[in-house]
């Protein structure tokens, strides 16, 4: 049993921390920005809530994050309160937020002068996958620390991949992103195009399923799709901060990304029409309106 932390009780966190304590076995502390709903993890979970991210983390030997961005990020770590200010030598961060490689990077370096370990160790399965303890997890650091926090991070994962140094999981999980970008709206034509046609939409995706076009979205998102349902994942906002970091890193590598950029404008299109908190599916419903 270890002495960890869970800093950010989202739609991710809630459950990925409480994956730690009933699957893991360990001792576990949370922060959030609402206390109430620390308090509510805390009494299910018979676990502590700590008042900020500094009392949370003081005298853990590993302390996770799952945050909205490269702000909040450095807000719970580095900033007033925050976690860096009570690591103990030796200790694991384990930031689990989507962000920038540039703050993954920034905060390594910052753990290094402070006498503790980063990984930058994004996830990937949304929330039916943290709710399930079956993420994929997309770690950046240094191989030696990865070995150690390994078997903690697998309490919420099927997939715990050691992907380089410093800011790789990071880049990794852009890497999923942008995928996913062209998956979706791929998906989204194709159920488009076969209404217009007049096809049976159940009857396309059970064929063309089993073969190349087959994908884990087309399998769980064509019938919501398909019923103009989009209540059901990851939401447009989220996704947009996302694209926006892919584009934002592809401007300093050099990488083009044509195809990324047009569907992160798409998705800018899903949400003037109401749909910041629709699931990414909803780029169908762009074409249907």
């Amino acid at each position: 049993m270890a002495s960890v932390a869970f800093i950010g009780l989202g739609v991710m966190g809630y459950p990925m921390a409480g994956h730690l304590k009933t699957r893991g076995g360990h001792d576990v502390t949370v922060f959030n920005r609402t206390p109430e709903k620390s308090k509510k993890w805390a009494g299910e979970f018979s676990g502590l809530a700590a008042a900020t991210p500094r009392d949370a983390a003081g005298d853990k030997d590993y302390v996770f994050c799952c945050v909205g961005n490269d702000d909040d990020l450095r807000s719970v770590t580095i900033g007033e309160n925050g976690a860096f200010h009570s690591m103990k030598p030796g200790s694991i961060f384990i930031d689990n937020t989507t962000a920038s490689a540039e703050v993954a990077r920034e905060l390594n370096d910052e753990a290094k002068k402070r006498g503790f370990h980063f990984l930058d160790a994004p996830v990937s399965g949304g929330q039916a996958g943290a709710e399930n303890g079956a993420l994929t997890v997309m770690v950046g650091g240094e191989a030696e620390i990865f070995d150690r926090a390994k078997p903690i991070i697998e309490s919420f994962a099927k997939m715990v991949g050691h992907m380089g140094d410093a800011g790789a999981g990071q880049l990794t999980k852009m890497i999923n992103q942008i995928c996913i970008a062209g998956l979706v709206q791929g998906l989204a034509e194709g159920i488009h195009f076969g209404k217009k046609a007049g096809l049976d939409i159940e009857k396309v995706v059970e064929v063309i399923s089993k073969g190349a076009a087959g994908s884990w979205q087309m399998e769980n998102r064509h019938k919501t799709m398909n019923q103009g349902k989009y209540e059901f994942g990851f939401a447009v906002d989220w996704m947009r901060k996302d694209l926006g970091i892919c584009l934002a890193e592809a401007d300093r590598n050099d990488a083009k990304l044509p195809v990324t950029a047009l569907i992160d404008q798409f998705y800018k299109e899903v949400q003037t029409m109401g749909g910041n908190r629709w699931d990414t599916s909803s780029l169908l419903a762009r074409l249907e309106k």
